[in-house]
This record gives structure tokens, sequence and C-alpha cells, in this order.
């Protein structure tokens, strides 16, 4: 077809497009066809596989015949153990389609065309963009290495207008492994003791990747809990990205009216995935900290070679499995105006694939992907040393 087709897209479209990190994995992937070696350690994806038990779970569940549509928040079963686990009731969770869609029923429950929600940034890419899309307006709030990656209590009052609804923070965060501790929470909240009308939005993916204490938003400041939504999921800790089961927790009328969302766009998510996501909630949790501490162990040998290359300063993680240093020197050692020039860079021709600090809302940046083999990350780590010093 061409473009006298009459096709139109539709306004709520302009200025999005596929995030930068897929684009980026498509174009190493799209080298690797043509015959090129590259390392890719731009995604978020564990290289561990998906437990054992998890996966006969599913099995099973296929065998007896669970693989007819599931209520649309989810299997009664499923909701109850997530319940259970967060001390609240069945009723105040939903089951969606990857932690994703959550996020997006939410933001298209709630906000009318105007309405803002801040985001400190790097967040992570698709936040700005699922906002955008429900009609709302990202209010984006730098948050640099000097604070920690983290909100303070004063940006966020100098954020807040009459049109803020949302609160959007992510703890342990993508991109930066930053964690909130308790006492920053609870000042964060502080500050929306005055703002009664604006909600928070806790995404805590990563909550099982934890190299420092990790505080849940619901224990550090339970004085929201009637306007906030904790989005949680499987897919991280339990390296289950492709089954797509994610769930949020908060008060029944958000839960209700995102289910009302959920309703129209997908109805209840997979019905063996569930299955799995129950196996793996209430299954033997030691593979926890067993991946952690590898996780733990990738950090630190990332870290400590980032800032042995000329031009980087790579702070380290309190969690997830993320580095994303700050690399305004190598850029101008090497005669990149930008972060994405420079990740191109390193592409086309170095072979290595990572993701610039750009496509996280703050620029001179880059992050690297720990969630890789070892062999990976250092045969990745070799081409960047080597980058910087032919340079």
């Amino acid at each position: 077809m061409t473009a006298t087709t009459g096709f139109r897209q539709a306004e709520r479209l302009r200025g999005l497009d596929v995030s930068e990190i897929v684009r980026i994995s498509e174009e190493a992937a799209a080298l690797r066809a043509a015959g090129r070696d590259v390392v890719s350690l731009s995604t978020g994806e564990p290289d561990f596989p998906t437990p054992a038990p998890v996966i006969e779970a599913a099995h099973q569940a296929a065998l007896k015949g669970q693989t007819r549509y599931t209520a649309n928040s989810g299997t009664p079963a499923l909701r109850g153990a997530i319940a259970a686990q967060a001390g609240v009731t069945a009723g105040e969770v939903i089951v969606s389609t990857g932690a994703k869609q959550v996020i997006a029923n939410a933001m298209l429950a709630t906000l009318d065309p105007g309405d803002e929600v801040v985001m400190p940034a790097p967040f992570w890419t698709s936040y700005a963009d699922i906002v955008s899309l429900a009609g709302g307006r990202p209010v984006v709030v730098a948050c640099g290495m000097e604070a920690g990656f983290k909100l303070s209590p004063a940006a966020l009052e100098a954020a807040i207008t009459p049109r803020t609804r949302w609160l959007m923070l992510n703890s342990p965060s993508n991109p930066t492994g930053a964690i909130y501790s308790a006492a920053e929470l609870q000042a964060l909240a502080e500050v929306l003791a005055r703002h009664p009308e604006v909600w928070v939005l806790s995404d805590e993916i990563y909550r099982h990747l934890n190299f420092v204490p990790f505080t849940p938003l619901a224990k550090a400041a339970p004085q929201l809990r009637d306007r906030s939504l904790t989005v949680d999921g499987v897919s991280k800790a339990y390296a289950m990205t492709g089954w797509r089961i994610g769930w949020g927790i908060g008060p029944k009328p958000l839960v209700g009216a995102m289910g009302t969302v959920q309703g129209q766009l997908t109805s209840g998510a997979s019905s063996v995935s569930q299955a799995a996501a129950l196996a793996a909630l209430t299954g033997d949790q030691a593979i926890l900290d067993i991946r952690r501490t590898a996780w733990q162990g990738r950090r630190d040998r990332v870290v400590a070679a980032l800032n042995a290359l000329p031009g980087i300063d790579c702070p380290l993680p309190d969690g997830a499995f993320y580095v994303f240093p700050r690399i305004t020197g190598a850029m101008a050692a090497t005669g990149h105006a930008t972060d994405a020039d420079f990740c191109r860079w390193l592409l086309q021709d170095h072979g290595v694939a990572l993701v610039p600090g750009r496509a996280f809302g703050l620029p001179g940046h880059l992050r690297l992907s720990f969630a890789y083999s070892d062999a990976d990350l250092d045969k990745g780590l070799a081409r960047l040393a080597a980058a910087l010093e032919a340079r």
C-alpha cells in the first residue's frame, strides 16, 4: 500500500513511537542477521530461565483444561495469593497482561485531557508515553546523580499544580537501580498530605532485586493507602518476561475502574500464565536469594569496570539489574555531542548495544543491563574499553 490509501494516524500518536530500547534491540538483531558480531546489553530481561516448577505448574494447568477465559481481573487463586502477601483483600487486586498494562489501565481509568502526572527523571521509557496516550501531560522533574537519582520533597512540592493527578515512583528504579528509603518515602508522603487530590503509583516490579533494604510504599506511608496503586509482577525476579503477568494493588474504586478498562481492551490475562505466576509466588522462594547474589556479583564487576574507563562515572545501584553511568566525559573525548550519537557509534563501529540516557529523560548517561551472562558482560565491557582506548 502507498500513502494514497487514505490512512490517517490518530492525533494521540503525535510524537510517539516504539521505545528507543526496542529500536536499539531490533537494530542489534538486524546487524546480527547481516552477519555482524553484536553484544546486546540493552534490555531488561534476565538470562536465567523460568524456574522448572513454574513451567511444570503451567503444563499441568494446561493438561487439566485450564485453557479458557478467566475472570476479568484474574483467577481467584492468584488474586488471593497476591492479596495474602500484601495484606489486602482480593477485591483490591487486579491481574493484567504484564505490569505495563496495569499502568496503562490506571492512566486510562483516571486521566482526563490535560491532567498532569509528575515523574522523576530518569524514568522507565514507557511512563511518559502511556500518560500521553491516556490524554495526560507528563511533568518531568530532573533528578540527577547528585540527588541520587531520587525526587526530593521540595522538588515534588514545586511540581504539583491544580491539574496534578498522579505521582509516579519506581523503586528499585529502572534505569538507575536507586531505592527510596522508608524515611525518604515518608518525607514525600508529608508533601502529599497537603495535596489530597494527588495519587501515587509505586512501581515495585524490581522489589526482590535489592542489594540494600527495600521498603514498599504501603509500609513506609500507610496513610497513602486510600490513594495509591502498587504495581508488581513476576517478570523480573522470577525470569518470566514472556509469561506476561503483572498486577496492581489499590483501593477498590480504582481497581474496579481499571477492570472496566481491561474488560474492553484485553479481558483476563492468560489462564496458563496465571497458573504459572501462582506457582512462582507460592513455591520455594530460595531461588530469589540465589539469583540476587548472582546479580550483585555482576553489579560489582560492571561498576568497577566502568569506573576504570576514562570519562565514565558510574554510581553503585541499590537494586534492579541496571547501571546508569554519566558519560559526558567519554562523549567529549570521542567527539559525540549527544548520548544517542555515542551509543549509535558503539553499536555500529564496535558491536555493543547500550541505551542512551535520553530514552529515560536524562541525557548525558547510558543504561547498561547486567541481566546478561558473565560472558556477554565481559565481551561488552571489553568492547567499550577498546572503543574508548582507541580514541
